[in-house]
């Protein structure tokens, strides 16, 4: 039993030593290295922090782009999906709730147009993002609610729009937190 118990004792202490602290201080040095530092991307609008730029905002004005629906009201301490399959009455009852209250705020869309990822949560249910096709349907209303020209406003959701990693990897996205405070700073 001694035989097996001294060399157990100093494997514990060495993969202590190892994962619960060597480990850690590299892993955090990398995030040092991250943009912002390890503690997320800030994104600002008038010398102010507003949000984070990966983790969704809640947007129902009819003046700013909506951001993706959450299943955790864009909780980012609790992230998470329904769970409920695609076939589940409740999931699919909170999804025609979700074109009723769109196509109430977008009267000129046809329910057909629209993205499935404006009436659709994403599995973290924190998605800050959306596609451009998913911006453009929601021109009318905010350029309505603001006054601005649509033309403008489809220039904006332009600018505000990422393409594919080195091209090809992944969707062309669009950060709607960026593309909001871009629309405040619109003069």
């Amino acid at each position: 039993m001694k035989k097996y118990l001294l060399p157990s004792i100093k494997l514990t202490v060495l993969l202590l030593v190892l994962l619960a602290g060597i480990y850690p201080l590299i892993i955090a040095g990398i995030a040092k290295m991250a943009p912002g530092k390890g503690g997320g991307v800030t994104v600002t609008h008038n010398g102010k922090v507003v949000g984070y730029e990966n983790i969704g905002q809640k947007f129902t004005d009819d003046k700013y782009f909506w951001s993706r629906p959450s299943t955790v009201d864009y909780n980012a301490a609790g992230s998470g999906g329904s769970n409920k399959a695609p076939g589940n009455p409740d999931y699919l009852k909170t999804v025609a709730e979700r074109i009723d209250t769109f196509l109430a705020h977008n009267p000129d869309v046809k329910k057909a147009d629209i993205s499935a990822e404006l009436v659709t949560a994403s599995a973290s249910g924190l998605d800050p993002h959306l596609s451009p096709a998913a911006a453009y349907i929601q021109i009318p209303r905010v350029a309505k609610a603001r006054g601005i020209a649509p033309e403008k406003l489809k220039q904006l959701v332009d600018a505000n729009t990422k393409a594919p990693l080195l091209g090809m990897l992944g969707p062309s996205t669009v950060n709607v937190l960026k593309l909001n405070v871009a629309l405040d700073e619109l003069k």
